[in-house]
């Protein structure tokens, strides 16, 4: 079976599950994306954990999981999303200590939250691409949306937008901290 590396797309709100955002992954040499639908609190951790400059007030799970493995000289070498049972994905974290390997069972989402944070690579198999992969033709329409985004903060001040992020990650909102960070930035 071949594995396939994939990158993190971005992550959005569920139109289909309240409550809900789908995680976009992506193959590294190809056009298939894999969506997964994750829970709240995994999207903000692994929008955290792609934005580095996003400091969340407290340590989240996935943080305090790595500081103790750092702590333990244990490596995340991998994660491998190695099954597709009923629209549910079941991965694997291979994990490294001493020059030995152990392979732990993992959500998805807490996988993907833990390989972005050790930099560590995640593949998915071929066959699971075929199944539940999807080639994604709206990406134009969502840059529409992106851009009436961008369109409504270019009347805020940096101040204002300064503000606006305080409150975000008050509210623990760290996908809409981080847009409001990158339109600061490009203001620079």
């Amino acid at each position: 079976m071949n594995l396939v590396e994939l990158n993190v797309n971005r992550i959005s709100y569920s139109q289909s599950q309240n409550g809900a955002y789908a995680l976009i992954l992506e193959e590294i040499d190809g056009k298939r994306k894999l969506p997964i639908v994750i829970g709240g609190f995994e999207a903000q951790s692994i929008a955290i954990a792609l934005d580095k400059e996003i400091q969340p007030p407290r340590p989240l799970t996935h943080d305090l999981f790595k500081s103790l493995a750092i702590n333990y000289e244990i490596k995340i070498k991998q994660v491998i999303i190695h099954k597709l049972v009923d629209g549910i994905f079941y991965s694997s974290i291979i994990c490294k200590r001493d020059n030995e390997e152990e392979i732990f069972d993992a959500r998805t989402s807490d996988a993907i939250a833990l390989a972005l944070r050790f930099d560590s690579p995640i593949f998915t198999y071929d066959k699971i691409l075929n199944k539940a992969g999807i080639i994604l033709k709206k990406e134009v329409s969502e840059k529409k949306t992106e851009k009436k985004f961008d369109e409504s903060l270019k009347g805020l001040s940096i101040k204002d937008l300064n503000k606006k992020i305080s409150d975000a990650i008050e509210n623990e909102n760290y996908e809409l901290a981080a847009k409001l960070r990158d339109e600061i930035n490009q203001r620079k």
